[in-house]
Protein backbone atom coordinates (compact mmCIF):
# COMPACT_ATOMS: atom_id res chain seq x y z
CA UNK A 1 0.00 0.00 0.00
CA UNK A 2 1.40 3.13 -1.48
CA UNK A 3 1.24 6.10 1.51
CA UNK A 4 -1.79 8.30 1.26
CA UNK A 5 -3.40 5.32 -0.33
CA UNK A 6 -2.12 6.54 -3.60
CA UNK A 7 -2.74 4.48 -6.98
CA UNK A 8 -0.25 3.10 -8.81
CA UNK A 9 -0.60 5.75 -11.75
CA UNK A 10 -1.31 8.86 -9.28
CA UNK A 11 1.07 12.01 -8.66
CA UNK A 12 1.14 13.18 -4.78
CA UNK A 13 -0.28 16.08 -4.22
CA UNK A 14 1.11 18.96 -6.78
CA UNK A 15 1.15 22.89 -5.69
CA UNK A 16 2.91 25.08 -8.04
CA UNK A 17 3.07 28.86 -6.21
CA UNK A 18 3.83 31.64 -8.49
CA UNK A 19 6.10 35.14 -7.24
CA UNK A 20 7.17 33.74 -4.10
CA UNK A 21 10.27 35.33 -4.98
CA UNK A 22 9.88 39.34 -4.82
CA UNK A 23 12.98 40.13 -6.72
CA UNK A 24 13.34 37.68 -9.38
CA UNK A 25 12.09 38.36 -12.78
CA UNK A 26 10.07 34.49 -12.61
CA UNK A 27 9.44 32.69 -9.58
CA UNK A 28 7.66 29.85 -8.05
CA UNK A 29 7.28 27.10 -4.77
CA UNK A 30 6.53 23.53 -6.47
CA UNK A 31 5.90 21.38 -3.47
CA UNK A 32 5.34 17.51 -5.24
CA UNK A 33 4.30 15.62 -1.80
CA UNK A 34 7.00 15.96 0.69
CA UNK A 35 9.67 17.32 -1.96
CA UNK A 36 9.72 21.45 -1.78
CA UNK A 37 11.93 23.06 -4.30
CA UNK A 38 11.88 27.30 -4.99
CA UNK A 39 13.30 27.69 -8.64
CA UNK A 40 14.03 31.26 -9.63
CA UNK A 41 14.50 32.98 -13.06
CA UNK A 42 16.97 35.74 -13.76
CA UNK A 43 17.23 37.80 -16.38
CA UNK A 44 20.62 38.89 -17.74
CA UNK A 45 22.51 40.79 -20.51
CA UNK A 46 26.06 40.39 -19.35
CA UNK A 47 26.90 37.64 -21.51
CA UNK A 48 29.50 34.94 -21.11
CA UNK A 49 32.93 35.48 -23.60
CA UNK A 50 31.46 32.24 -25.26
CA UNK A 51 28.19 33.30 -26.39
CA UNK A 52 28.92 37.01 -27.86
CA UNK A 53 28.64 37.28 -31.53
CA UNK A 54 26.50 33.70 -31.55
CA UNK A 55 22.73 35.44 -32.37
CA UNK A 56 21.19 33.29 -29.85
CA UNK A 57 20.93 33.63 -25.84
CA UNK A 58 20.92 30.96 -23.50
CA UNK A 59 18.99 29.29 -20.35
CA UNK A 60 21.37 27.51 -17.88
CA UNK A 61 20.74 26.54 -14.23
CA UNK A 62 21.60 25.56 -10.63
CA UNK A 63 20.77 23.00 -8.39
CA UNK A 64 21.32 23.16 -4.70
CA UNK A 65 20.16 20.77 -1.73
CA UNK A 66 19.68 23.08 0.91
CA UNK A 67 21.88 21.41 4.59
CA UNK A 68 18.61 20.08 6.23
CA UNK A 69 16.57 19.29 3.52
CA UNK A 70 17.49 15.60 4.01
CA UNK A 71 16.87 13.42 7.29
CA UNK A 72 20.47 14.60 8.57
CA UNK A 73 22.35 17.57 7.63
CA UNK A 74 24.02 17.80 4.15
CA UNK A 75 27.17 20.80 4.31
CA UNK A 76 26.63 23.61 1.58
CA UNK A 77 29.05 22.83 -1.42
CA UNK A 78 31.12 26.03 -0.80
CA UNK A 79 34.09 24.40 -2.91
CA UNK A 80 32.71 23.47 -6.00
CA UNK A 81 30.02 21.36 -6.92
CA UNK A 82 29.96 17.31 -6.68
CA UNK A 83 29.01 15.05 -9.04
CA UNK A 84 25.66 14.36 -8.90
CA UNK A 85 24.48 17.93 -8.24
CA UNK A 86 26.86 18.75 -11.54
CA UNK A 87 25.05 16.33 -13.46
CA UNK A 88 21.83 17.29 -12.32
CA UNK A 89 22.26 20.97 -13.30
CA UNK A 90 23.20 20.26 -16.82
CA UNK A 91 19.93 18.00 -17.26
CA UNK A 92 17.60 21.02 -15.88
CA UNK A 93 19.57 22.95 -18.38
CA UNK A 94 18.82 20.86 -21.03
CA UNK A 95 15.67 20.35 -20.76
CA UNK A 96 14.82 24.34 -20.92
CA UNK A 97 16.56 24.69 -23.36
CA UNK A 98 15.31 22.06 -26.00
CA UNK A 99 11.87 24.27 -25.40
CA UNK A 100 12.89 27.81 -25.79
CA UNK A 101 13.69 29.88 -29.11
CA UNK A 102 17.22 30.70 -27.94
CA UNK A 103 17.72 32.73 -31.19
CA UNK A 104 14.84 35.02 -29.99
CA UNK A 105 16.80 35.70 -26.54
CA UNK A 106 19.39 36.77 -28.42
CA UNK A 107 22.07 38.92 -26.17
CA UNK A 108 20.33 37.66 -23.04
CA UNK A 109 21.03 34.33 -20.53
CA UNK A 110 18.75 33.47 -18.11
CA UNK A 111 20.10 31.88 -15.34
CA UNK A 112 17.11 29.34 -13.37
CA UNK A 113 18.23 28.44 -9.91
CA UNK A 114 16.53 25.24 -8.41
CA UNK A 115 16.97 25.04 -4.25
CA UNK A 116 15.72 22.14 -2.47
CA UNK A 117 14.02 22.74 0.89
CA UNK A 118 12.62 19.72 1.25
CA UNK A 119 13.38 16.66 -0.23
CA UNK A 120 11.39 13.18 -0.55
CA UNK A 121 12.36 12.22 -3.97
CA UNK A 122 11.94 13.32 -7.49
CA UNK A 123 13.71 16.40 -6.52
CA UNK A 124 15.51 16.83 -10.23
CA UNK A 125 12.05 16.17 -11.54
CA UNK A 126 10.47 18.90 -9.35
CA UNK A 127 13.13 21.35 -10.58
CA UNK A 128 12.77 20.86 -13.97
CA UNK A 129 8.45 21.22 -13.84
CA UNK A 130 8.69 24.03 -11.25
CA UNK A 131 11.53 25.45 -13.09
CA UNK A 132 9.59 25.74 -16.36
CA UNK A 133 7.31 28.13 -14.91
CA UNK A 134 9.52 30.15 -13.36
CA UNK A 135 11.31 30.84 -17.12
CA UNK A 136 7.98 31.14 -18.43
CA UNK A 137 7.18 33.84 -16.17
CA UNK A 138 10.11 35.37 -16.81
CA UNK A 139 10.23 35.66 -20.25
CA UNK A 140 6.41 37.04 -20.54
CA UNK A 141 7.90 40.00 -18.38
CA UNK A 142 10.35 40.41 -20.63
CA UNK A 143 7.90 40.40 -23.58
CA UNK A 144 6.26 43.56 -21.95
CA UNK A 145 8.89 45.18 -21.07
CA UNK A 146 10.01 45.77 -24.78
CA UNK A 147 13.19 43.49 -24.17
CA UNK A 148 12.14 40.14 -26.69
CA UNK A 149 9.38 40.48 -29.03
CA UNK A 150 7.68 37.55 -28.16
CA UNK A 151 7.82 34.50 -25.65
CA UNK A 152 10.37 32.41 -27.15
CA UNK A 153 9.17 29.15 -25.54
CA UNK A 154 7.69 26.37 -28.24
CA UNK A 155 5.78 24.43 -25.74
CA UNK A 156 5.75 22.73 -22.24
CA UNK A 157 7.74 20.52 -20.68
CA UNK A 158 7.43 18.14 -18.04
CA UNK A 159 9.72 15.72 -15.40
CA UNK A 160 8.06 12.77 -13.85
CA UNK A 161 9.95 9.92 -11.87
CA UNK A 162 8.44 6.15 -12.50
CA UNK A 163 9.49 3.12 -11.38
CA UNK A 164 9.25 -1.19 -10.57
CA UNK A 165 8.64 -1.59 -6.95
CA UNK A 166 7.65 -5.36 -6.44
CA UNK A 167 6.77 -5.62 -9.74
CA UNK A 168 3.98 -3.22 -9.74
CA UNK A 169 4.93 -0.15 -12.00
CA UNK A 170 4.21 3.19 -10.10
CA UNK A 171 4.35 7.00 -10.93
CA UNK A 172 6.13 9.54 -9.39
CA UNK A 173 8.29 8.00 -6.60
CA UNK A 174 8.49 9.40 -3.02
CA UNK A 175 12.00 8.21 -1.29
CA UNK A 176 10.88 5.18 0.17
CA UNK A 177 9.93 3.93 -2.86
CA UNK A 178 12.61 5.23 -4.78
CA UNK A 179 14.75 3.21 -1.75
CA UNK A 180 13.65 -0.06 -2.82
CA UNK A 181 12.65 0.18 -6.49
CA UNK A 182 13.76 -2.72 -8.75
CA UNK A 183 13.83 -0.18 -11.80
CA UNK A 184 14.04 3.31 -11.44
CA UNK A 185 13.50 5.67 -14.04
CA UNK A 186 13.01 10.06 -15.21
CA UNK A 187 10.80 10.94 -18.16
CA UNK A 188 11.43 14.41 -19.72
CA UNK A 189 8.53 14.77 -22.25
CA UNK A 190 7.38 17.65 -23.80
CA UNK A 191 3.41 19.23 -24.24
CA UNK A 192 3.06 17.20 -27.30
CA UNK A 193 4.61 13.64 -25.59
CA UNK A 194 8.33 14.11 -27.78
CA UNK A 195 10.95 12.96 -25.84
CA UNK A 196 13.81 15.17 -24.34
CA UNK A 197 15.94 12.75 -21.75
CA UNK A 198 15.12 9.57 -20.29
CA UNK A 199 17.43 8.30 -17.53
CA UNK A 200 16.43 4.63 -16.45
CA UNK A 201 18.25 2.32 -14.32
CA UNK A 202 17.68 -1.77 -13.58
CA UNK A 203 18.48 -1.99 -9.65
CA UNK A 204 18.55 -5.68 -9.45
CA UNK A 205 17.44 -7.32 -12.81
CA UNK A 206 17.62 -6.28 -17.00
CA UNK A 207 13.74 -4.48 -17.52
CA UNK A 208 12.11 -5.87 -20.75
CA UNK A 209 11.26 -3.43 -24.00
CA UNK A 210 7.68 -3.87 -23.10
CA UNK A 211 7.83 -2.84 -19.56
CA UNK A 212 10.33 0.06 -20.64
CA UNK A 213 7.02 1.02 -23.14
CA UNK A 214 4.49 0.75 -19.78
CA UNK A 215 6.82 3.10 -18.11
CA UNK A 216 7.00 5.75 -20.87
CA UNK A 217 3.09 5.41 -21.02
CA UNK A 218 2.66 5.99 -17.00
CA UNK A 219 4.98 8.79 -17.41
CA UNK A 220 2.88 10.37 -19.83
CA UNK A 221 0.03 10.54 -17.67
CA UNK A 222 1.65 12.42 -15.10
CA UNK A 223 3.32 15.35 -17.30
CA UNK A 224 -0.05 16.07 -18.44
CA UNK A 225 -1.66 16.34 -15.23
CA UNK A 226 1.97 18.50 -14.18
CA UNK A 227 1.49 20.46 -17.68
CA UNK A 228 -1.82 21.47 -16.09
CA UNK A 229 -1.01 22.33 -12.88
CA UNK A 230 2.07 24.15 -14.57
CA UNK A 231 -1.07 26.48 -16.97
CA UNK A 232 -2.61 26.77 -13.97
CA UNK A 233 0.06 28.69 -12.34
CA UNK A 234 1.41 30.56 -15.14
CA UNK A 235 -2.48 31.98 -15.43
CA UNK A 236 -2.30 32.58 -11.71
CA UNK A 237 1.18 34.81 -11.90
CA UNK A 238 1.33 38.77 -11.71
CA UNK A 239 3.08 39.42 -14.76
Amino acid sequence: MRKENRKFNELRNIEITPDVNLYAEGSCLIKCGNTHVICTASVDDKLPQWLKGADKGWVTAEYSLLPRATHTRVNRETKGVNGRTAEIQRLIGRALRSIVNLEALKDFIIHVDCDVIQADGGTRTASITGGFVALYIALEKMVKKGQIQFNPIKESVAAISVGVCDNINLLDLDYDEDSNAEVDANFVLTESGNIVEIQGTAERNPFSKNCYLELLELAQVGIDELINKQKEAIKNAKI
